[in-house]
C-alpha cells in the first residue's frame, strides 16, 4: 500500500513511508546512552531483563550509573525513588506485565505519592508480543496508570518518536510511565516530527469521521485511512501518543469538525486512550465515539502480525469496522 497517495497529508508533520522497520525498544535505548552522555544524573535500572528492555547499551557504556535489581519489580521502583531523592534521573525498565503489573502499590505509594522523578519503562507491551502469550502480553496497565495523581502517560508510535518520548520525560519533572512493544514496526515520523508531551498530532486532514491512535497502531490508522479514502470516506488520523495528558484542543476540535470519533490502541477499551477521550467528550462536547482494542479479554500466544489481524488492529479491520460505525 502506497501511504505516499494518501490525500490530505499533514507536510508539517514531515512523514516519510518506506523507511526500515524498527523495534520502539530500540528507540528507547539507542536514546539512553545520549542521554548518559549529556547528563551524568541519568540512572537506569533493570529487573534481570537488560537484553529484552533494549537497556544493555548503556549498561556497558555507563556501568557506574547501571544497577541489576534482579526478578525483584518491587524493590525496582524503590530503588528508582531512592534515587530521585538524591537528584538523580533513574529509568526503571521490565516488561509492562511485571513493571508497573507486580508493583502498582509501590509505585502509588513511593513514586507518585511522593511526587518522585522516576521514569518507568514498560516494555513488551500489547499483543504484539507475540509467542509470550497472555500472562506477558500487557493491557491494562495504560488504564491503571492514568489513574495516578501525578503520573504521565506516554504510548509513542515508531523508533523515532520513541527516541523523542525518552528525552522528554528525562527533562520532565515527576513520574512518568512509557510504554512499547516487543517486535519491528514500520517507521514513519522522522527527526524532523514534532514530539512535545501533551500534545497530539494531527497526521492527516479529513471531515468525516477522525481515526485516533496511540502506539505503533497508528501506521494501522493511516493504513485504514488509505483503505477508508478508496472507498470515497474522508478519515482524519490523529497521532496521540501522549494520554496523559491528552490534548483536550485536538480532540476537541476533531470532534467538531467531524461527526464520528474512533479510538485505537493495543490495550483495553477500558480506562485506556479511549477512556480518557470519551471521558473528556462526554462532558464538553458529546460525540459518538467506537473504542477499537481489547474487550475485556486476555491476548494468545502467536506471531505478531497474525494476532494483530486476529483480534481486529490491521489497517483493513479498522477501515471496517469505521466505515460501518459511520454507516449507523
Amino acid at each position: 500500500m502506497n501511504l505516499n497517495k494518501l490525500k490530505g497529508l499533514n507536510k508539517s508533520m514531515h512523514l516519510k513511508f518506506n523507511q526500515e522497520n524498527k523495534a520502539n525498544r530500540q528507540g528507547y535505548g539507542d536514546e539512553l546512552v545520549s542521554l548518559g552522555k549529556r547528563n551524568k544524573n541519568v540512572w537506569v535500572c533493570c529487573a534481570d531483563l537488560t537484553d529484552s528492555t533494549k537497556v544493555n547499551g548503556f549498561a556497558k557504556s555507563f556501568p557506574k550509573r547501571f544497577v541489576e535489581i534482579g526478578v525483584a519489580e518491587q524493590n525496582l521502583v524503590t530503588v528508582g525513588a531512592g534515587l530521585a531523592a538524591v537528584g538523580k534521573i533513574p529509568f526503571v525498565s521490565s516488561y509492562a506485565a511485571f513493571c508497573p503489573g507486580r508493583c502498582w502499590e509501590q509505585i502509588r505509594t513511593t513514586i507518585c505519592y511522593n511526587n518522585s522523578n522516576v521514569k518507568i519503562i514498560g516494555a513488551h507491551a500489547g499483543v504484539s508480543v507475540g509467542p509470550d502469550g497472555a500472562t506477558h502480553q500487557a493491557l491494562e496497565e495504560l488504564a491503571t496508570m492514568r489513574s495516578l495523581p501525578n503520573m504521565i502517560v506516554i504510548n509513542p508510535s515508531d523508533y523515532n518518536q520513541t527516541k523523542k518520548a525518552t528525552s522528554a520525560i528525562a527533562k520532565f519533572k515527576g513520574p512518568a510511565y512509557m510504554r512499547f512493544g516487543r517486535t519491528n514496526t514500520p517507521q514513519f515520523t522522522t527527526n524532523k516530527t514534532p514530539f512535545k508531551i501533551g500534545k497530539a498530532n494531527v497526521l492527516k486532514h479529513g471531515t468525516q469521521v477522525a481515526l485516533v491512535s496511540t502506539g505503533a497502531l497508528t501506521y494501522e490508522a493511516l493504513r485504514a485511512a488509505k483503505i477508508l479514502q478508496d472507498q470515497g470516506i474522508n478519515a482524519m488520523v490523529i497521532d496521540n501518543p501522549s494520554i496523559k495528558p491528552l490534548d483536550e484542543s485536538t480532540i476537541l476540535k476533531a470532534a467538531k469538525k467531524c461527526k464520528f470519533i474512533v479510538t485505537i490502541e493495543e490495550a483495553q477499551t477500558t480506562g485506556g486512550l479511549g477512556g480518557a477521550i470519551s471521558e473528556f467528550l462526554s462532558e464538553v462536547h458529546p460525540t459518538k465515539i467506537l473504542r477499537i482494542g481489547m474487550n475485556d479479554q486476555y491476548g494468545e500466544s502467536g506471531d505478531p502480525q497474525e494476532l494483530l489481524k486476529h483480534f481486529g488492529f490491521t489497517g483493513e479491520n479498522i477501515a471496517k469496522k469505521a466505515k460501518v460505525f459511520c454507516r449507523k
